[in-house]
């Protein structure tokens, strides 16, 4: 994934934007006035202005994005699009908050089978950058635990429903650490400690799963990775010098939004209509990348990248062969330096990006039945 200092173009206003009147830092510091980059988001077709107007808010904190997603709670229900229309019915559902050891009001979900199927093991989900559990996963969750699979999920702080300032990764390691405490107290419920335990990351959920795989390698079961970044290729890595200044200024104005991002929709889906519907995931991150919050990315990318013979878990990679956002290729290394011959990888043709999500009907039910069809696999294993 290239994630690359770029000029500013002319038509960026920058404006100082006081923070410090806001309540709800994460780190518990007091918050500093941050060069904010302007960006209006684009209006939503085909909605009134009133919805549009609810889209437009500052969603910098928790608050903003829950009231957000309550608002578009009956246009969710009703979204034209394969997971949500062919999801299952009868799956057990439940959404918590619950306040942290480190004091980060934490938005976590469960999707559970029916009321009398056999549990056969639990998964847990790690979401990429800038997105939630709460949208897309949603039809893929219910599909999972309408095979037998208790699946879990959570939004880590300054993303989705938890606390803390949108978008903003003070620390990777850090916010490693929140998705270890948070599913360790899960993996501790009755009903779920006497399972198999599995983690399942996309994109930059790759790169939190194998952190947790490296920082935990015994107490998982098996690593499922989709589109992971777990590398960036040398050509769009910083050079070391620029990479230095970036690292200093991150500690200056860590929360500026000082890297422009492309509109990633096209590279991602390549159904067309499935791209619009992505429009209506409210509450994602979708501004331009905070600067420590792009530092900490190429670092745990960097970092994982010099530990890949250190994964040793069950493995399995499925990644789309047409990927511009995240390198197949990457994918293929580390499949190739895993230290497990338990490692399946799949590379699907023409596959985009969101091979879950933004891929025709047959395409995405053809990747969750590799992921079920593994689990099942490894779900009996002594």
């Amino acid at each position: 994934m290239a994630i690359y200092a770029a000029a500013i173009g002319r038509h960026c206003s920058i404006q100082l934007q006081p923070l410090d009147r806001v309540r709800g830092t994460p780190t518990g510091r007091p918050l500093r006035r941050a060069a904010v980059i302007a960006v209006a988001r684009k209006a939503i077709e085909g909605y009134g202005d009133e919805l549009n107007a609810v889209a437009a808010e500052n969603m910098d904190f928790a608050p903003a994005r829950r009231r957000v997603r309550s608002a578009f709670a009956d246009v969710h229900r009703r979204l034209d699009h394969f997971l949500f229309k062919m999801a299952p019915t009868g799956i057990q559902m439940e959404e918590r908050y619950e306040m942290n050891s480190k004091g980060v009001e934490v938005f976590w979900k469960s999707w559970l089978p029916k009321p009398g199927t056999n549990t056969k093991a639990a998964l847990f989900f790690c979401h990429g950058y800038g997105s939630t559990c709460t949208f897309f996963f949603e039809g893929i969750a219910k599909i999972i635990a309408d095979a037998g699979y208790a699946v879990f999920a959570m939004d880590y702080p300054g993303f989705g429903l938890s606390q803390g300032l949108h978008g903003y990764i003070p620390s990777f390691d850090g916010m490693v650490d929140h998705v270890i405490e948070q599913y360790a107290a899960i993996r501790a419920m009755e009903g779920v400690r006497e399972l198999r335990h599995f983690l399942l990351g996309q994109s930059m959920g790759g790169a939190v799963a194998l952190k947790i795989h490296l920082k935990q390698p015994v107490e998982w079961d098996g690593v499922l990775l989709v589109a992971p970044m777990c590398k960036i290729a040398e050509e769009v890595t910083p050079p070391e010098p620029v990479l230095k200044a970036l690292t200093l200024m991150s500690y200056v104005l860590p929360e500026a939004k000082l890297f422009p991002q492309k509109d990633l929709g096209v590279l991602s889906f390549r159904d067309p209509m499935k791209r619009k519907v992505a429009e209506l995931n409210v509450i994602s991150y979708s501004d331009k990348m905070r600067l420590r919050t792009a530092v900490e990315l190429i670092k745990a990318t960097q970092d994982i990248g010099s530990q890949l013979k250190k994964v040793r878990s069950p493995l399995l990679i499925l990644h789309g062969a047409a990927d511009k956002v995240t390198d197949p290729n990457v994918s293929k290394i580390l499949y190739n330096m895993a230290n497990t011959n338990d490692k399946t990888l799949k590379l699907y043709e023409e596959g985009f990006h969101c091979i879950l999500e933004g891929e025709p009907d047959g395409r995405i039910s053809s990747v969750i039945n590799d992921i079920i069809s593994w689990l099942d696999s490894h779900s009996n294993k002594n």
